[in-house]
């Protein structure tokens, strides 16, 4: 969750790390600090977003060639001056940053204080560089091997990079269910938690794998594993642009993000669809789709706005493949004892293919035999590094904590998976085959059509702006959608909001409605549209004040409920995709309209690293 960035060259390492910290700070923003080694090292850090460490610095020295930072989403320890990374030992021999969660840090506590070790901070990471620095101290060995030697004794996750004060010089990185990239320039080093600090610098990158260890000197990088095996560094080629990190004139990530939409969606399907519009191919799938069509069985897992779009996934392969669907939430899955067969398929789904709890429920599938595939948005991550086979969403960064475009991308891949498998196990004519093909295509443009809306959601938004709470309804692939919708109100604008399959008012939740109670309702034309009239006349009975999302040309909705936003028609498979745009910006004005911070939302951070 947390950010971390490290400097080893050349040039002045300090304007490289401040600078990496901002493009890191989604991934936490309670606290930040840097240290920058010149013969004594100078480090500052303090509470608050990196701007805040900006001003705290000041003009004071920061001189330096080496140098690491942080950006902290707060686990062990509120946020504050003295649990702000980076730490430094007891000593003063060794300082570092960490991004995971040190199970055992209590007890690995107790050991150091029993050899009179006095701590200052809450925080586990500060157990962990005292560690270091006493086997350092105790074995008269070199920084490297303390660290790997600590290392062995921790539980946990970590992402870390530690200096040493005798060893002014290197910089040693290591990671274990904590990402971590190296960018290698000339004679050069850049460490960070992902690749947007680095892009700028270098194209050429190298992932490290859990137990790995790199030892960073000026112009040396040295692999290997946490037990001293030699490793070859693996330098792959980073598919990103610079401006695809940056605002590009909008306001904000999101808002940027939601307009993306058009975009990441046709890159998603981009070679995918053939030229002549008629069949899908999905390469990552090939070796694999044999045993794909041949499941008994498909399990999709994921978390917050992933789970959203597996839940759209199930409804697509049922209806579309007759496959059996289950969507498990992956922190609950992995500690349930699931029962998992070896002919099912079990789709993990990720934006930045490092959720925790999804890495160990594909580890627990994997274990039990099952083909285990990924959706995820980010290259080199760790997802598809574990699953057996996979495809990639192509939607491009997503810096906005509150997940938009991704959430479209995901949907977009789990749609052509449903309409292939669907073609190759015989459920779905070579009719319905182009149609639903056709449909996808249609999709940018129809978003595009609805972004032009932007305005009159900004005018609902002003008048709901003040609520207290928000009722999404929907029915189908609208449930899903309505479960997002709420969470995005919820994420960024900190309204208390709930999503709930229309039909399922009436089991509760209608004892809510009142005249202040907010209810938005997808009710495009779909096969469940006239029960949906029913659910809409069921809350006007009672004085609710009703935001309907209709497809263009309804009349019966729209005469029924007080707002409406339309969406352009389209086939019920893809109806999901589209309705969802709406309530991304509703919630994106509504936060911004209440002074929101709506691109680092509070206590919330991008990437959930940590369980």
């Amino acid at each position: 969750m947390c950010g971390i960035v490290g400097y080893i060259g050349k040039r002045q390492a300090y304007p490289v790390i401040i600078n990496g910290l901002k493009r890191l700070e989604y991934r936490g923003y309670d606290s930040a600090g840097v240290c920058v080694v010149d013969g004594d090292p100078y480090m500052y850090k303090c509470k608050g977003k990196v701007s805040d460490l900006e001003e705290h610095i000041g003009s004071r020295p920061v001189a330096g060639t080496v140098g690491i930072g942080h950006t902290r989403w707060a686990t062990h320890g509120e946020p504050n001056d003295v649990n702000a990374h980076p730490h430094i030992s007891m000593n003063g021999h060794f300082i570092i940053i960490h991004n995971g969660i040190i199970e055992n840090y209590t007890q690995l506590k107790k050991k150091l204080e029993r050899r009179d070790y006095k701590f200052s901070s809450d925080t586990d990471t500060e157990v962990l560089v005292n560690l270091i620095e006493y086997i350092y101290l105790k074995g008269n060995i070199s920084a490297e091997i303390a660290v790997r030697l600590a290392l062995t004794k921790v539980v946990g996750a970590y992402g870390i990079v530690v200096i040493c004060r005798d060893e002014p010089n290197t910089l040693v990185a290591a990671r274990k269910g904590s990402p971590l990239v190296i960018g290698v320039g000339n004679e050069e080093y850049f460490v960070a938690s992902d690749a947007t600090p680095i892009v700028e610098f270098t194209n050429s990158v190298i992932f490290l794998n859990d137990d790995d260890v790199a030892v960073i000197r000026p112009g040396e990088l040295v692999l290997k594993t946490i037990r001293n095996e030699a490793l070859e560094p693996k330098i792959q080629t980073l598919d990103l642009d610079i401006e695809e990190i940056e605002k590009n004139g909008f306001d904000h990530f999101m808002l940027k993000e939601i307009f993306e939409q058009p975009r990441s969606i046709h890159d998603t399907f981009r070679g995918r669809i053939s030229a002549d519009y008629k069949n899908i191919h999905l390469g990552g799938l090939y070796h694999v789709l044999p045993r794909l069509i041949e499941a008994k069985r498909i399990i999709l897992i994921g978390c917050g706005t992933s789970w959203h779009a597996g839940l759209v996934g199930e409804y697509l392969f049922e209806e579309l493949a007759r496959i059996p669907v289950e969507v498990e939430y992956a922190s609950e899955f992995r500690y349930r004892n699931p029962v998992i067969y070896k002919d099912d398929v079990v789709i993990a789904i990720s934006q930045s293919g490092e959720t925790a709890d999804t890495l160990a429920a594909i580890k627990l599938a994997k274990e039990a035999g099952a083909l285990v595939l990924g959706v995820c948005n980010v290259v080199g991550s760790s997802i598809p590094r574990e699953t057996h086979a996979g495809v990639y969403t192509h939607a491009g960064p997503e810096i906005g904590v509150a997940s938009t475009k991704a959430f479209t991308a995901q949907v977009t891949v789990l749609t052509m998976m449903a309409i292939l498998l669907g073609r190759k196990r015989g459920h779905i004519t070579e009719e319905r085959y182009q149609v639903l093909i056709d449909e996808m295509y249609a999709i940018p443009d129809k978003i595009e059509k609805i972004l032009e809306s932007n305005d009159k959601v900004l005018q609902i938004a002003e008048i709901f702006k003040d609520s207290t709470n928000f009722l999404y309804l929907g029915r189908g692939y609208f449930y899903p959608v309505a479960l997002e919708g709420a969470l995005k109100l919820k994420e960024i604008s900190y309204i208390h909001a709930e999503g709930y399959p229309a039909a399922e008012m009436k089991h509760g939740p209608i004892a809510l409605i009142d005249e202040k109670m907010p209810v938005v309702v997808i009710a495009a034309k779909d096969s469940s549209y006239e029960k949906v009239v029913s659910n809409v006349q069921e809350v006007k009975a009672r004085k609710g004040v009703v935001i309907s999302i209709v497809t263009e040309g309804d009349t019966v909705i729209r005469d029924m409920t007080d707002y409406v936003i339309e969406i352009p028609k389209a086939d019920e498979i893809v109806e999901s995709l589209l309705a969802v745009i709406p309530l991304q910006l509703l919630a994106y004005h509504i936060a911004l309209l209440r002074g929101c911070n709506v691109d680092q939302p509070r206590n919330l951070a991008k990437s959930v690293t940590v369980e």
